[in-house]
């Protein structure tokens, strides 16, 4: 899943200079970082605060508590993997579509890599937040993903013994060691491959 990306300023800008989108995307940087090094309950506010250079009530400006902190980590992971989806719906055809998902899955997979750990503590957030992103995440990767291989089975691109939901999810399992795992020396040339693989089979052509 996910894509948290996150660019810092030059190391040595002040907190005190930085603007209000510099603050946030710093406490984003750090706040990521944290909670991959150390789950969600192995990191406070305080050291949030202290991390990024700023004081709590600073820190308290821009997110209301942990929760909405978290929250807007994975909301940002979520809009990532949302421009996946329009980049590759842009396309025409499912293998220019698929083409381009995955050359920019693997581009993003650092990130990736992130957003993978970071909600895996998503356990750890209310019931009610924790379903109302669960949802979101399906309506927009899932689905979006979803209205891909549906368009393209509706175009007759698609063999037709197999439905497009079960195409659908063979083609996240092809690409999940993209984001997962050992990187690759060659991402990019590791994504051909598999796509490649489940567009054409594994047979000698």
């Amino acid at each position: 899943m996910l894509d948290v990306t996150v660019s810092l300023p030059p190391a040595s800008a002040s907190a005190s200079s930085a603007g209000p989108d510099t603050t946030r995307t710093r406490i984003g940087q750090e706040a990521a970082r944290l909670f991959v090094a150390s789950g969600y309950h192995g990191v406070s506010m305080r050291e949030v605060a202290e991390a990024v250079g700023v004081t709590k009530p600073a820190l308290y400006h821009h997110f209301a508590d942990k929760e909405s902190l978290f929250l807007a980590m994975l909301d940002g992971a979520l809009a990532g993997l949302a421009r996946l989806i329009e980049h590759a719906s842009a396309q025409s055809g499912l293998a220019a579509q698929l083409e381009t998902l995955v050359g920019e899955l693997a581009d993003s997979a650092p990130e990736q890599r992130v957003g993978l750990q970071l909600a895996s503590e998503l356990r750890h957030v209310s019931p009610e937040r924790r379903t109302a992103f669960e949802n979101e995440y399906r309506r927009v990767w899932m689905g979006g993903l979803s209205a891909l291989f549906e368009g393209a089975a509706a175009r007759g691109e698609l063999r037709a013994d197999l439905p497009p939901p079960m195409l659908t999810r063979a083609f996240l399992a092809l690409i999940y060691p993209l984001v997962t795992g050992t990187p690759p020396a060659d991402p990019q040339g590791t994504a051909r491959a598999l796509l490649s693989v489940y567009l054409d089979g594994a047979r000698p052509r």
